[in-house]
């Protein structure tokens, strides 16, 4: 197979995607033969800079050359982010990035997301070595704290949940439905929010300690970008990002730590395993990951993997909102799901709505429809193929597979499937890394409860 000019080998095609073309497997084939070495460094938030380093082959492979640098790039900004990106090498094919990652470019979503995030212009900046800037990582310990009297709030698009943890214990959990994503008013999401805090209050002698699992990307406790305020104006931006510190100040003078959910699912399957390195992927509405490091710590990297390159076929499945092709949300999702049911004879009803259709597919295939068997089984290969392209970013052990797609026996399908390309296509990962859904200890520790160790008191 060649694409580029690059030819490059796997197996265990996706079954239901013979064109997939896994990014892992293309830029190890290209690596093979690139000799031009590049450093990319990504500085965040209070002056935390993450360095990486690549190579570029010859410039008679101009074209692959700019395709495995936006690419990776591309993937940089979604699992790490910032709001400066230097490069130092390959200048020639730097320069053609800044056509790209700029206001009005391809990448116009991209940055766009990273000012809204930090609040400062997004900048691509290409220096030689004596200007690139030295590596400033600065992971956290995060969550283990269960001694006291605790909130747990876990804020989803289409539920909330919150739990009144004593000792580690949950005394009362309750979830209900509500519709954030709807409302252009923050009073609404605030009220939610305070609601559930007094809630669980109530459960409990005293509030030690807050903490909150949410969909978004956090500078400290401010949600900066997050679809549950989605539809809230720019000029209501300062409700938002004190939503959360607003919403404890009800509850008293008691300390608050707010984490994105991915983070609080990696935080769960680590308290549940008693170990480190570990990833989660929930597969829902979109792609959730989150990631622990091996000492139990949180880099404070963005890990919105939703929109991380994992496919290049040139006619690879648009992102309705990115406006990118071959990203993760499209892969590791109920979209995946949906976007392959005609390849195997299901109609679903466009009066269904997208968790409709899912539920629709995970029924025939608990039915032991064939066809909608393959689907969950396609999507195990897409994973299997993509844990070799986060495993070059990520120090991985164990990754803990959620979400409504995984459910059932789509969940185990799913799972099967990616073990074995793991062991048949990646011997050295399958041996490192163990694929598995959530077992009963990690079910009992639950997203609400790692969220309410979250405080340290």
């Amino acid at each position: 197979m060649n694409y580029l000019g690059i030819s490059y080998e796997y197996q265990n095609k996706p079954a239901l995607d013979r064109s997939f073309i896994p990014f892992g497997v293309w830029a190890k084939a290209y690596l093979e033969g690139a000799e031009r070495p590049f450093k990319v460094a990504l500085e965040r938030e209070a002056g935390r800079v993450s360095v990486f380093s690549s190579r570029l082959r010859g410039e008679e492979y101009a074209e692959a050359n700019l395709r495995y640098m936006e690419r990776y790039v591309k993937f940089l900004l979604w699992s790490v982010g910032g709001w400066r990106v230097t490069i130092c090498g390959c200048p020639e094919t730097a320069e053609k990035l800044k056509a790209i990652y700029c206001r009005g470019g391809a990448r116009d979503f991209d940055y766009n997301f990273e000012f809204d995030v930090f609040e400062r212009e997004f900048e691509l900046v290409i220096c030689e070595e004596k200007d690139f800037p030295a590596a400033n990582e600065q992971a956290k310990s995060i969550g283990g704290h269960l001694e006291g009297c605790r909130i747990g709030f876990d804020a989803g698009g289409s539920d909330r949940k919150v739990s009144a943890v004593i000792d580690g214990a949950s005394v009362y959990s309750e979830e209900v439905v509500w519709f954030p994503k709807q409302s252009a008013d923050p009073t609404y999401q605030y009220n939610g929010i305070v609601e559930a805090f007094k809630t669980a209050a109530s459960k409990m002698p005293r509030v030690d300690a807050i903490g909150v699992s949410s969909a978004g990307v956090f500078v400290g406790n401010s949600p900066m970008v997050s679809s549950l305020f989605i539809k809230v104006p720019r000029d209501r931006r300062e409700e938002v990002k004190s939503v959360y510190d607003r919403a404890a100040k009800e509850i008293g003078d008691v300390p608050i730590v707010v984490a994105n959910d991915g983070d609080v699912t990696a935080l769960a399957g680590a308290m549940s395993l008693s170990s480190g390195a570990v990833m989660g992927i929930a597969m829902g509405t979109s792609e959730a990951a989150g990631y622990v490091t091996p000492d139990g710590k949180i880099l404070g990297w963005f890990n919105e993997l939703a929109f991380a390159p994992v496919d290049l076929q040139p006619d690879a499945p648009e992102d309705e909102w990115s406006h990118d092709f071959g990203v993760g949300c499209k892969y590791f999702s109920q979209d995946a799901v949906i976007r392959l049911a005609p390849r195997v004879g299901i109609a679903l009803s466009d009066e269904l709505s997208l968790a409709e259709k899912l539920k629709a597919v995970q029924k025939l295939a608990e039915e032991g429809h064939e066809g909608a068997r393959q689907i969950f089984v396609t999507i195990g290969a897409y994973l299997g193929h993509t844990l070799s392209l986060y495993a070059a970013f990520y120090d991985l052990r164990c990754l803990l597979v959620l979400g409504r797609v995984a459910s059932g026996i789509g969940g185990d399908l799913l799972i099967e499937e990616c073990n074995r390309v793991l062991r048949e296509e990646y011997p050295s990962l399958a041996e490192k890394i163990t694929v598995m859904l959530p077992d009963e200890k990690a079910r009992r520790v639950g997203q609400s409860i790692a969220a309410a160790s979250l405080p340290e008191v």
